[in-house]
């Protein structure tokens, strides 16, 4: 139980890696405040985790939206009584031929990705300054920001600025105790990798399934990574081992990309 006493803040919580990391977080002893735009997902995941035991509060909030954000900051440490660990983990994947991306695309996976990850950070950091603090901030890339994977294109664009924003955040809060990481995880079971593999399927003609089949046969350790593989990294990430790491993109995907 590393995080007793510590409050952990994660985005896009509701489902998925963001629900896996937040059960994981509980269990080592943290607070959650999960934050999602879905309401009904967010009550489910409330429901699963106040039955662990798990001391939770959810908030409706949309990443893009900078002051949403601060808010649910504020909230956070109103509600749960301190704010200790940022985990912007809320994403959407984009499947599109470089040559057909639209300008509405572009915008509206960059606003997510990339605009809801910085909004994270700034948020995050202001106010672990104006509590003194010395927290963390951990936040989602992938194997496509440190590899580009075709019809990927604006999705890569994405995870590759994050491991940028994590690099100069790490580098301009260092002062001030704060950590700033990011996890990069690979093919992942949930329901964005079923969202990807239809829209493969769409695009190529492959069967459904067979997408996905094949990113899994590139796997060295010869299995799809699930939520709480992810969850492992991050609960590291979160925790007082990792007090000295900071500004580093980790690749945590069983084998397929290596750096």
């Amino acid at each position: 139980m590393t995080l007793n006493g510590k409050t952990a803040l994660v985005t896009g919580g509701a489902r998925g890696i963001g629900l896996g990391i937040a059960q994981r977080l509980a269990a080592d002893g943290a607070a959650i405040a999960l934050v999602d735009l879905n309401a009904a997902d967010l009550s489910e995941a409330e429901s699963q985790l106040s039955k662990s035991g798990a001391k939770v509060i959810t908030i409706t909030a949309d990443v893009t939206d900078r002051q949403q954000v601060i808010d649910a900051i504020d909230s956070t440490v109103d509600q749960l009584g301190g704010f200790d660990i940022m985990i912007n983990n809320a994403g959407i994947a984009q499947v599109q031929p470089i040559s057909e991306i639209t300008e509405a695309e572009m915008d509206k996976i960059h606003a997510v990705n990339v605009k809801g990850v910085l909004w994270g950070i700034q948020a995050a950091a202001a106010r672990f300054k104006k509590d003194g603090t010395k927290g963390k901030i951990i936040s989602a890339s992938s194997i496509a920001g440190h590899d580009g994977f075709p019809m990927l294109g604006a999705y890569c664009s994405t995870k590759f600025a994050v491991r940028a924003l994590t690099q100069v955040a790490a580098k301009e809060f260092a002062p001030d105790g704060i950590t700033v990481n990011a996890y990069c995880p690979g093919v992942v079971g949930t329901d964005m990798w079923t969202e990807i593999d239809a829209r493969f399927s769409d695009l190529t003609g492959a069967k459904k399934g067979a997408t996905f089949d094949k990113f899994v046969g590139s796997i060295a350790l010869g299995r799809a990574q699930t939520a709480e593989d992810v969850a492992s990294l991050v609960s590291y990430l979160a925790g007082p081992d990792s007090d000295y790491m900071t500004g580093q993109a980790i690749l945590i995907d069983g084998g397929m990309v290596y750096r």
